[in-house]
């Protein structure tokens, strides 16, 4: 049961930020959520900065990176119960498990996957001692920045 629960983990189960309507994303929206600039989306989803743009023509490499980083974003949302300015607060904070830098440049430096295995674990770590009957939501854990 434990290994089912894991491998649903990956996505977000809720729509808490509004990135998606009627299941499209928003990939503007997502950009400006992290305060990426055209030259900064171009770099993460490694195409020519002329080349983004976020309208019917967005290129696939774009909207794919897009769709991953607001799904992490997601699965932190989740974590603040839909708190959409504790979330962008969490991205925007300085944070030593990941060298004293933050999630949002995480993001920016091309560490997404990195970053995504760390929420994933967290959340798991989460609700293994909520399972447990530890009522205290567990903060993103040391080994998961590994």
């Amino acid at each position: 049961m434990a290994h089912t629960a894991s491998l649903f983990n990956t996505v977000a189960a809720q729509n808490h930020l509004g990135f998606w309507a009627n299941q499209v994303l928003d990939a503007q929206k997502v950009a400006q959520f992290f305060d990426l600039d055209k030259r900064e989306v171009a770099k993460v989803a490694d195409v020519a900065p002329a080349s983004v743009r976020y309208d019917q023509k967005i290129p696939k490499e774009v909207a794919r990176r897009l769709a991953e980083i607001a799904n992490i974003a997601e699965l932190v949302a989740q974590h603040f119960e839909g708190d959409s300015a504790k979330t962008a607060l969490w991205f925007n904070t300085k944070n030593p498990l990941f060298g004293g830098i933050s999630p949002r440049d995480m993001i920016r430096y091309g560490r997404y996957a990195k970053l995504q295995r760390f929420v994933t674990e967290a959340l798991e770590h989460s609700a293994e001692s909520a399972s447990r009957g530890n009522t205290q939501h567990a903060a993103p854990s040391a080994r998961a920045a590994s």
